[in-house]
């Protein structure tokens, strides 16, 4: 992707456009996972936190998780190399319609083309193929040949953003009150994938992005980013970009649509204002690296109909209605202990965990979020 010249193709709507000057963000949580070692009121108030920051923001900050700074540098050493690879080489192990993952450089986002390259693979292989119209899905990983390492080091990632994400899970069940594996019963089967995204130099970083604007329609986006910095959010209270200062040894975790579900007027349930998280990413001519996983992102669409709904009130309604109606004697133990499945009208429930970014020359990176 290398010494590709600007066409219209990648031009950003004036209003969708980069901002030369960014104003950085202020009062993003920055959560302390290390309670999770501890036990009783540490990790209680630990889901009380994470909670909270979910509800008011929809995203933060995390440090502590445990993620050895070693399987995070292999992981970003590996995406440099493979993204220095010459085109054909890269091109050998290109993803097409019936074979989802592997290497990419033409996608779109709400039909703008985005300044960068991908490259998709899943933590576990291969899962059971996806029925279409027309075929079948198969998400088998296209591992890039004679890259040693390549692949041991995002397998580790891999591996290492699934634990993480899935304790994330167990501290906003707890948040919501519901025990604390209460939700790995919807992420039984392959539901996580890592991206790596490369941001070539752009020549008119003014009129591009990497990635435009959207939202991410799974359960969680785990985002590794470096030093650089340049991630932006949207500021709910009145529109502003704002820029999200870098920590060191932190990932920001990005609370998804599907944390939220769709119902038609369950009982006991109010409805949710606007909560989802918008994102971008802006250019600069520099070089921008950025891993992760993540996919399935976009706007939902309106309804007067239907309701938007907390997962956790939805879950802790069927499972009162389940308990009061077992205590009557209309259930059986089997069937209460049954994991009740609410009406998803969103695609199959995801975990996103991306993975890493890293810059190799001065640029910005930016995702776009609302709160």
């Amino acid at each position: 992707m290398g010494g590709l010249t600007m066409d219209q193709a990648f031009v950003q709507a004036p209003e969708h456009r980069p901002k030369p000057i960014v104003t950085e963000a202020t009062g993003i949580p920055l959560i302390d996972l290390s309670p999770l070692a501890a036990s009783g009121g540490a990790v209680d108030a630990l889901a009380a936190e994470v909670g909270a920051a979910s509800r008011d923001w929809g995203f933060f900050v995390v440090v502590g998780h445990g993620v050895p700074a070693e399987t995070v540098a292999r992981a970003t050493e590996a995406q440099r190399a493979f993204f220095a690879l010459p085109a054909e080489r890269k091109a050998a192990v290109r993803r097409n319609e019936a074979e989802p993952l592997g290497y990419y450089e033409s996608e779109h986002t709400k039909n703008v083309r985005d300044w960068k390259e991908v490259y998709d693979l899943v933590p576990r292989e291969p899962p059971p193929p996806a029925a279409v119209a027309d075929g079948e899905l198969v998400f088998d990983n296209k591992w890039p040949q004679d890259l040693p390492g390549f692949r041991e080091a995002l397998e580790e990632y891999a591996k290492a953003m699934e634990e993480l994400a899935f304790k994330l899970l167990e501290l906003i069940a707890r948040s919501l009150k519901l025990r604390p594996d209460r939700l790995h019963g919807f992420f039984k089967d392959q539901t996580t994938f890592i991206r790596l995204n490369h941001y070539p130099p752009c020549p008119s970083p003014d009129l591009a992005l990497g990635v435009g604007r959207h939202k991410d329609a799974g359960a969680l986006t785990i985002l590794y980013q470096d030093d650089v910095g340049g991630l932006d959010v949207r500021r709910r209270s009145d529109g502003e970009w704002v820029r999200v200062r870098p920590v060191p040894d932190s990932f920001i975790i990005n609370v998804g649509d599907l944390i939220q579900v769709r119902e038609r007027g369950a009982p006991g349930v109010g409805e949710l204002g606007e909560g989802e998280v918008l994102h971008a990413l802006l250019l600069q001519p520099g070089d921008l690296h950025h891993g992760g996983a993540g996919g399935g992102a976009g706007e939902q669409g309106r309804s007067a109909q239907v309701r938007r709904l907390q997962l956790g009130r939805l879950l802790q309604h069927q499972e009162e209605q389940q308990l009061q109606e077992a205590q009557r004697g209309e259930h059986s133990d089997r069937a209460f202990q049954e994991e009740p499945r609410p009406r998803l009208t969103t695609a199959t429930a995801r975990i996103h965990a991306i993975a890493m970014s890293s810059s190799d020359s001065e640029h910005a990176m930016s995702s776009l979020a609302s709160w």
